[in-house]
Formats: C-alpha cells, structure tokens, sequence
C-alpha cells in the first residue's frame, strides 16, 4: 500500500469516529497549559492532573511562580518524574515569562523555546493546543504510532524527522488534532510492549500489522497445520 493511501485511511478514520480529539492534561489558560506539559515530559498526565491543583493553588499565576525558588516547587511535584530538575524549570520559566513577556506565554515556537523547560515538543504542544497552530509535537507515542503504520519512512529516525514527514502530508488545518489521534491511539491501542492489534479498527492498512503480526499469524497456523497433519499419520 503506497504511504498516499495510508494518509487517507488515518485521516478518514480518525475525523470520522474522533472529529474533535482533545489533550488530556487539565488546564484553564495558558500558563496552567505550559506548566502542566513541562511537568508532563516522561511522566504520565494522569499524575501531572493530580498535583496540578495543589501547585495552582499555591502558584496560580506566573507572577507568583517567579517569586518562588526551586525549593518553593518542589514539595508540589516531588511525585512527578524528575522533581527536581522540573522546580528549577518552573521557577526560571516563571521569571522569564514575567521579564521577557509580561506574564504572558507566547505564541511562536521560537520564543517558547527559550523558556526553562521547553523544548521543541513542548512548544508545539502549546501553540497547537492554544494557538491552533499547525505544529506536530513528536512523543514517544506520536514516533512509534506513525512508524508501526507507515505514515513516515524507517529513515525518520529522529523527532523532527518524522515530525517533518508529517506535517508534510497531514493538511495543516488537521494537524493540531492529528496530534492527538497518535498520542491516544498510541496511549491505549497502539501501546509500546503488546499493542492491542486485535482491537484495533486501523489494522487492514497498518504496516506493522502486516509485516509482524499477520505475518506471525500465517506461520503460527502453518505451523498448527503441520502439527494435525503429523498427529494424524
């Protein structure tokens, strides 16, 4: 099936069954927003969801988090992965927004990565999930989901490459929920160890499913056959 293909399936199904998919970190404004997705690098939302509103309450605006040190954060997050590095993060991205932005989180993928804390994924999430912008945020479960189904080459072997691969054949205006569709998808379908291909509705044009499982399944039953056939002599 040639990758053109594979597209149309992805965007058919998914705009189909999930017209309007949604971040699963709870925010109410943009500084929530960031703060919940620095938190959220290799940590799972549901635990950023659960120290979020004892953090907000202590820190609910950027002025209050520039005023804060690292230690300050840290007794908010000490349950998140790496605690520590993430409070001296807060607490610089704090300042900074208050210095250089007037408290204010900026909408260019260029000045949020200026931001403690903030990488590239992390920006795209923000100016897509605010700004609804086109900007694909490549996790681990946008890298592996797009690769077990073909969407990008073997060759896109970083983020950006197979974020670039993308947007390259995503139309922009479905990016920012395309984004989406591969993290759930890949949160509770697709998932890293034994991805539920069974249940899976995307199976028929999957790539994975075509070179690994179907193709187990061929030889698993072959070699059932053999077995019968050899109990019957």
């Amino acid at each position: 099936m040639r990758k053109t293909e594979r597209y149309r399936h992805f965007l058919e199904y998914f705009t189909t069954h999930f017209p309007q998919p949604e971040t699963e970190l709870h925010y109410r404004n943009p500084y929530e927003l960031i703060v919940a997705v620095v938190l959220s690098a290799q940590c799972t939302d549901k635990r950023v969801n659960q120290v979020m509103p004892a953090l907000l309450e202590q820190f609910p605006t950027p002025e209050q988090l520039a005023a804060a040190t690292a230690d300050d954060i840290f007794p908010f997050i000490r349950s998140v992965s790496y605690p520590n590095n993430k409070a001296k993060h807060l607490a610089g991205l704090g300042r900074m927004l208050l210095a250089d932005f007037g408290g204010e989180v900026p909408s260019s993928i260029e000045e949020l990565q200026r931001l403690p804390g903030v990488g590239r994924k992390t920006a795209n999430v923000v100016v897509s999930v605010i700004y609804n912008q086109p900007a694909m945020a490549v996790d681990t479960h946008v890298f592996r989901v797009s690769h077990r189904l073909g969407l990008v080459a073997r060759t896109a072997t970083t983020p950006l490459a197979v974020e670039k691969e993308l947007v390259q054949h995503i139309p922009q205006d479905l990016i920012p929920k395309a984004h989406h569709w591969l993290i759930l998808h890949g949160r509770y379908v697709c998932v890293a160890r034994q991805p539920k291909c069974a249940a899976c509705p995307l199976s028929g044009w999957c790539k994975y499913y075509a070179e690994v499982v179907a193709k187990q399944e061929r030889a698993n039953a072959k070699s059932n056959l053999a077995g019968r056939i050899t109990g019957n002599q």
